[in-house]
């Protein structure tokens, strides 16, 4: 027998292993498709690591003298010999912004971040000369680091630099921090580790504190107080920088209307105040925020309140001319967030960084003492020019080495500084008499700066349209592939190895096309290559494709799916070219789920299955005629629909609006309880999450206990017995924990931080085991012989010995009646005379759906307790689409139908609407603001840094409606029952789910 099989065998495995290569080959184009559209959509621009210094001035002519007459030390004399630079972290622009007079008989505005920052607005009412409020405008993408960079060095980050948020490197470009340096400043830091990341060894005293934990709201900032006024009076430092991080934290837990954050802007306000008493004359104090915070209290994105932030500036000297421009509180002065760095720069007597491209704030280096209008304007524009004269040594350098600059603007932008320079050149000679010529100077010099802005945002968000439409042709021909094989396998004799063989051809030219552009010393773009590569083992196989089969037949014939169901599959991709269906995707989605739905619905109806048989004579809208007997009465089918469609409006509900629809409310449901005001509403949605998890728990054991899979004694079975219900408990005691972590009395706090680790450990450890078992024991028949009494046992094996026919390769349930066939046939000779052999099989309907809600089952405790407490609702809707969509397809698939069964296209794009629908409804979006960041830290010491398992966590909770519908779409494969072989036809019962 072995020697009988063994070619068999034999086969069998190059059948596999033409499979795995042929889905290895998928792969690489997939990712080299990906991998081309992303290098024309997420660009990057040219860091220059070249350095400004005093030695070298940034343009030619005499450099200016001091506000003294005194030449400066570097480029312009410094102003001031200290600088204390408060950074707090999301400090948007309203939290700082000073409240107006209520007019009489309109209601009081109350929110709890207004009106926290008293101190600033007492400083600008009597210090008006002192100090000044700013509205600063970041950049995006609005990330910490993203902005500590262009706090630094002037510069604009790309998009794709968003994604180094949490994996920082070292800043290569000339910046702030290592000006102060070079010049022998003494550089005191307090706050964020991010720093230490972007500044190794840069400050002559430092004190890193973990700033990834976004539930912590005091350790950073209580870490900086214990150390920040001693350090002040010792008067050990140049430059003092703080990063406090609790409002950030704050909004990110709470949000901003919460009670949590008045408290924290009360403590910077304290923080200020105690700065302000503390200065010296010598010294310049600057508040700032690296950018705002959205309602629910995250940032990463470019709506306005993400973007605004406070800047705040006070000296005990007078620092701004006699006449402050008037300008109304409720429209404050909005400069954009890398001025601050060439005016800081000057201010100190530095020279700006050599990467600049900010604008000096002007009014700052006004002529304070002298009451000369013409003075304050010569001074603003030296430092104006000197400015300009930076930037454009930056243009002349930055287009020399890269040639993403418009040409055509930057020589418009050079001649309008050659002009400027000129004119400014010719005021010093002759200066008296000049205050008109002087203001034209400052607006020419004003309008070159903020014209470089304009242009490099434009030109370093410019995408390669040619790269992105190579990938997206790449990606559809990938598709195409996947379709025609799809539709091929189930052809009889169709084998992977000619695919493989045009494959190899293909990778072959790529290769030495590769070989002799790099023998002729060009240069090779790894991206491009891949892409030519995966190009040349398509084109092969597409040229074989077309001559063996587009010649002989219809393109049509290719899809083999409904038109109703290609309809609403082409819509879902005609919306990703258009801007408001991206921003509408949730809504969007679900409208096609329930049309799908309703399609479905339709479908039974017009095929015979919602109404008697005999009432359907004719094919209706393109249908075919009932092939079977209705597996399922009208009624039940139609309240299948139904119920369908409500929970997909239920699950609606539970919906966060994307920043582009600032009309929109989001749901105030996804935040978690620990954020909530008020224990008895607590307490109410804590029981309505334990009892959607409760229900959850009991559906799924009703289930299996209907179907009979709960009688086998096998380990899984048994862990779903008593395991589920330990999970269950775990998940919803570290519920409890999370939401009252807060209220929890200080000498329990530790015992509850620990308990809050290890029960989602636990959770997760249990969900493992279960797994685990599952894939040791996926396939358990209950099997009951009794004669005269009942005799009970486990059939394990599906069959014994190798494999003998193709249905024993294909189908389970025909495996296993044989095996019992086998296993009984010498007990039913024995047993003759004794009387008849009663044979009991339990689980046999369910043998491939019982295991995979299992599994899924075991998968959503860990993917539950990543996210807020109250997305179990969602997670209970999810189950129950599930089982009514799966149920739905199965009414419309008869019985009877013949030969191996293919999984029908409206029940996989049902499966991708749903995955879609899901994604949106536990309150995700395809921004960095709706990024749940809190799952970093489930199951995670508060102590421990960002790690892979932390970035994993996050990604997890991200994708885990596609996780969870990908791993379930194993069960479309259970929608219809395969037909027995071997004289069993008709005894094989129907597999449910």
């Amino acid at each position: 027998m072995p020697v009988v099989c063994a070619p068999r065998l034999q086969k069998l495995w190059m059948q596999k292993t033409s499979v795995l290569l042929f889905l290895a080959w998928v792969s690489f184009l997939f990712y080299a498709g990906i991998a081309l559209f992303t290098s024309g959509f997420l660009l990057t621009r040219l860091e220059l690591t070249n350095h400004s210094s005093c030695q070298e001035p940034p343009g030619p002519g005499s450099l200016p003298w001091g506000r003294r007459g005194e030449p400066g030390a570097c480029w312009m004399a410094s102003r001031f010999s200290r600088l204390v630079l408060v950074l707090i972290d999301a400090l948007r622009f309203d939290f700082a912004q000073p409240q107006l007079s209520r007019v009489s008989g309109e209601p009081p505005v109350s929110l709890p971040f207004l009106g926290k920052l008293g101190s600033l607005q007492r400083i600008l009412e009597i210090q008006p000369h002192h100090a000044r409020l700013y509205q600063s405008k970041a950049d995006p993408p609005t990330t910490t680091m993203q902005r500590l960079k262009a706090l630094t060095t002037g510069s604009l980050p790309t998009f794709i630099d968003a994604g180094s948020n949490f994996a920082s490197y070292a800043i290569a470009e000339d910046n702030l921090v290592k000006q102060l340096t070079s010049t022998g400043r003494r550089v005191v830091f307090m706050g964020d580790e991010t720093w230490n990341d972007l500044f190794p060894g840069a400050f002559s005293r430092a004190l890193f504190f973990p700033s990834f934990n976004v539930r912590d709201l005091h350790t950073v900032d209580n870490g900086i107080l214990e150390h920040l006024y001693p350090t002040m009076d010792s008067g050990e430092w140049d430059v003092l920088i703080t990063h406090f991080l609790g409002v950030d934290h704050c909004g990110h837990k709470h949000g901003p209307h919460h009670p949590e954050m008045a408290k924290k802007l009360s403590q910077m306000d304290q923080v200020i105040q105690g700065l302000v008493e503390r200065l010296e004359n010598d010294t310049l104090l600057v508040v700032t925020g690296d950018h705002g915070m959205t309602t629910s209290g995250n940032h990463g994105g470019d709506s306005e309140l993400e973007t605004s932030a406070a800047l705040f500036l006070y000296s005990p000297t007078a620092l701004f001319p006699s006449t402050p421009p008037e300008v109304r509180p409720e429209e404050p002065e909005v400069i954009p967030q890398i001025n601050l760095v060439p005016t800081l720069a000057l201010l100190l007597g530095l020279p700006i960084p050599f990467g600049n491209i900010g604008e000096v704030i002007a009014e700052v280096f006004s002529e304070v003492e002298d009451s000369q209008p013409h003075s304050s304007a010569l001074a603003q524009a030296s430092a104006l020019h000197l400015n300009a004269q930076q930037v454009s040594r930056f243009l002349h350098t930055y287009s020399a080495v890269a040639q993403d600059l418009q040409v055509k603007e930057l020589r418009r932008l050079q001649n309008l500084f050659s002009k400027a320079s000129a004119d400014y050149q010719r005021l010093l000679q002759s200066p008296q008499g000049a205050e008109a010529a002087l203001q034209t100077v400052i607006t020419e010099l004003q309008q070159f700066l903020r014209g470089v802005r304009a242009m490099c945002i434009e030109s370093w968000a410019r995408f390669s349209l040619v790269r992105m439409a190579g990938g997206a042709a790449l990606l559809a021909a990938a598709c195409f592939l996947c379709l025609l094989v799809s539709h091929w396998a189930t052809s009889p004799g169709f084998y992977f190895h000619p695919l493989l063989t045009a494959m190899a051809w293909g990778l072959t030219g790529a290769v030495v096309c590769a070989g002799l552009l790099a023998a002729a010393g060009l240069k090779l773009d790894s991206v491009v290559l891949g892409a030519v590569a995966a190009v040349g083992s398509l084109l092969p196989f597409l040229w074989k494709a077309w001559a063996g089969w587009g010649a002989k037949r219809p393109l049509v014939a290719l899809l083999p799916m409904p038109g109703p169901v290609l309809l609403l599959l082409l819509i879902r991709f005609a919306g990703f070219f258009s801007d408001s269906f991206v921003i509408a995707e949730a809504r969007a989605a679900a409208f096609l789920l329930i049309s799908l739905v309703l399609f479905l619905v339709a479908r039974l109806h017009w095929e015979g299955k919602l109404l008697p048989p005999k009432l359907l004579t004719i094919p209706r809208l393109g249908f075919l005629t009932p092939t079977g007997p209705p597996r399922h009465n009208g009624m039940h089918a139609l309240g299948l629909g139904v119920g369908l469609l409500l929970c997909i409006r239920l699950a609606g509900l539970f919906h966060r609006c994307p920043e582009e629809t600032p009309a929109c409310s989001s749901s105030p449901w996804l935040r978690p309880l620990a954020s909530m005001v008020g224990g008895r509403a607590k307490n109410l949605w804590y029981g309505a999450c334990v009892g959607a998890l409760v229900a959850l728990l009991v559906a799924v054991r009703l289930w299996l206990r209907h179907y009979g899979n709960l009688k086998s004694p096998e380990p899984p079975v048994l862990f779903v017995r008593w395991g589920l219900p330990l999970m269950g408990l775990g998940t919803s005691a570290y519920w409890a924990l999370a939401s009252g972590a807060d209220e929890a009395p200080p000498r329990l706090r530790a015992l509850v931080a620990g308990a809050s680790v290890m029960l989602p450990r636990a959770v997760a450890g249990l969900a493992a085991s279960g797994l685990m078992l599952l894939l040791w024991r996926p396939v358990t028949v209950l099997v009951k012989a009794a004669t005269g009494a009942p005799r009970t046992r486990t059939v394990l094996t599906p069959f014994s010995g190798p494999p003998t026919s193709q249905a024993d390769l294909d189908y389970v349930v025909p495996q296993i009646y044989r095996h019992m066939q086998e296993e009984f046939r010498g007990r039913l000779e024995r047993t003759r005379s004794q009387g008849p052999l009663t044979v009991a099989a339990y689980q046999l309907g369910s043998v491939y759906s019982a295991a995979m809600v299992m599994a899924l089952t075991f998968l959503a405790f860990p993917l539950l307790l990543l996210h807020a407490e109250r997305i179990s609702l969602v997670f209970l809707l999810l189950f129950l689409q599930s089982f009514l969509l799966l149920h739905l397809l199965a009414a419309g698939i008869p019985i009877t139908t013949p030969g191996p069964f293919t999984v029908p296209w409206q029940a996989v794009s049902a499966w991708a609407f749903m995955a879609t629908q899901t994604f949106y409804s536990t309150g995700h979006q395809p921004v960095f603001p709706a990024i749940h960041w809190h799952a970093a830290f489930v199951g995670v010491p508060e102590d421990r840094a960002f790690t892979w398992l932390s970035a994993l966590l996050v990604g997890t909770n991200t994708f885990a409606s596609h996780i969870l519908f990908a791993d379930s779409g194993l069960c479309l494969g259970s929608l219809h029952p395969p037909q027995a072989s071997h004289g069993l036809e008709g005894v094989c019962p129907q597999v449910h789910f």
